[in-house]
């Protein structure tokens, strides 16, 4: 006899149908499991058995082959756990086989048949129902995140057993259903902090908000205390909200790197991960023997913050120069080739000398030009040309600190920011783009014309600071952005203006 159950599995953000086919012959009992399966697959077996029989059901006896198919390709995890016990008990007739053909199956079993939670489970089900499969099966703490796909039919179940009475008698059970927009609401509401709490800095929080009205690239460089860090996580309060295809690509990412909390159906807020500066280079970009995704990809659709960036490795921050270019990160094995997105909007602060102040060459504070040297050269010229904004943050005087007068919320900010973004989307209609930060340099070109005096300004800046042709466009992407956050059509003068003087980096003469 032979039966047909398909599950799935994950390779990157995106999923593969697996073939468990089953097959039962008289004879000596053995146990074949083939089709390149990892090692929690090959020790399958004993947890099966044991679940089966805990949970009422026999283990069928006789010559048993498993084949995972196609065979050529790796499987891993222990997500096929279920549905090879669902394969060996349609085989050996104790359940009907009516419901697998469109049916995928997922779940760990444990011993004594209770069904475990497994990673990965939102790229299955969008992957099933493209091709065309009416009904998942899943753990029950994976319910939610199967059920935020439309049009597919979610059944969870707890113990093997409730899933054997299911096949039984289907009638018995409603499909799972969650109401998405009751997800949102509810993950909107409850910041804990505010740009209200930040006394000063008004023009830093200005660079804020156009770094977030577009998704720009921002470094902060301040001594210590100045408030970089106080700035840079209350960023995600003033970011617009998550639409739905952005959170279903942010929520495979962390489906499949295990980290969706449990219960958790959907991510909704934008990310916010902030690495220690000791992170390794695979640890940020991603990668392993399984190429798992690294922060960058978990901080996919929003902000990856790098809190003293010189003290990171230089060759960790270098392997974000192609991540940040191209918005999505390639990891490729001697099996196999992923890649995982990587659309962020890159916070970094750093102190302006390795001492924490401002460095002044004529006075003799201990530190070298050398050192100064050897300090900046951590960060590369050709990582900086990609952070679009480059703001300096002085100390806060006495009179700001202690002032009663409340600053302007993150409610008000956030709203100018989503008008912009509004005006983004209906320019990018159809482009599989969501902010200004994501044009490339053809469309930057396009879609950002100057009159003749934001040339002119543009003009002298460029042959007076020496900018790159990529400084040149990301000038262009900002202005744009500020533009929107008026809004104007045009881009005027004042808005290039604005933009240039982002660009504190590009400076002859700055800091040395």
């Amino acid at each position: 006899m032979l039966s047909h159950v398909y599950c799935a599995s994950t390779f990157g953000v995106d999923a593969h149908i697996i073939d468990v086919e089953v097959n039962k012959l008289p004879g000596i009992p053995n146990y074949y499991l083939v089709g390149l399966p990892d090692r929690s697959i090959r020790e399958s077996r004993d947890r099966i058995e044991a679940a089966m029989v805990n949970s009422g059901v026999e283990m069928p006896r006789g010559k048993l082959t498993i084949n995972l198919a196609p065979a050529d390709l790796p499987k891993e995890g222990s997500a096929f756990d279920l549905p090879i016990a669902i394969g060996l008990l349609a085989v050996s007739g104790q359940i009907p086989g009516d419901q697998l053909a469109d049916s995928i199956i997922l779940g760990e079993l444990a011993l004594d048949g209770y069904i475990r939670p497994v990673k990965g489970v939102l790229p299955v089900v969008v992957e099933a129902k493209k091709k065309g499969f009416k009904r998942v099966i899943v753990p029950e703490t994976n319910s939610g995140e199967a059920a935020v796909v439309e049009g597919m039919e979610v059944f969870a179940f707890k113990k093997l057993a409730d899933t054997v009475q299911w096949f039984r008698m289907p009638q018995v059970k409603a499909p799972v259903s969650i109401d998405l927009n009751a997800i949102f609401m509810r993950d909107q509401t409850g910041d804990v902090v505010d740009f209200s709490d930040v006394k000063g800095q008004e023009n830093v929080k200005r660079a804020l908000e156009v770094a977030a009205a577009g998704g720009h690239n921002i470094l902060l460089v301040g001594p210590p205390g100045s408030g970089k860090t106080m700035l840079a996580r209350r960023i995600p309060t003033i970011l617009p909200p998550l639409s739905l295809p952005e959170a279903l690509e942010t929520t495979k990412i962390h489906s499949v790197s295990g980290l969706l909390s449990t219960g958790r159906a959907l991510i909704s807020r934008r990310p916010f991960r902030a690495p220690h500066h000791t992170i390794s280079d695979v640890a940020l970009v991603g990668g392993g023997s399984i190429p798992m995704p690294g922060e960058i990809s978990l901080a996919h659709n929003g902000v990856l913050f790098l809190d003293e960036l010189p003290e990171f490795r230089r060759s960790a921050l270098e392997v974000l120069r192609q991540p940040l270019e191209d918005g999505h990160v390639s990891i490729s094995r001697s099996r196999l080739s992923v890649n995982y997105p990587s659309k962020i909007m890159l916070v970094a602060s750093m102190n302006p000398s390795p001492g924490g102040d401002w460095y002044n060459p004529d006075l003799m504070n201990g530190i070298t030009g050398t050192q100064m040297q050897r300090y900046l050269g951590k960060i590369s010229g050709p990582l900086l040309d990609r952070i679009d904004l480059h703001v300096e943050v002085n100390k806060v005087g006495f009179d700001e600190l202690t002032s009663r007068s409340m600053g302007e919320g993150s409610a008000s900010v956030r709203a100018r920011v989503i008008g912009a973004r509004k005006h983004q989307h209906r320019r990018f209609t159809g482009m599989n783009i969501h902010c200004n930060a994501h044009m490339s340099g053809r469309m930057a070109r396009k879609m950002c014309r100057l009159n003749e005096a934001g040339y002119s300004i543009l003009k002298k800046a460029i042959t007076v600071l020496g900018l790159s042709a990529r400084a040149y466009d990301r000038i262009l992407k900002v202005s744009r952005t500020i533009a929107d956050l008026e809004p104007s059509e045009e881009i005027r003068a004042e808005h290039v203006a604005e933009a240039i003087q982002y660009r504190s980096l590009d400076r002859e003469g700055w800091l040395l």
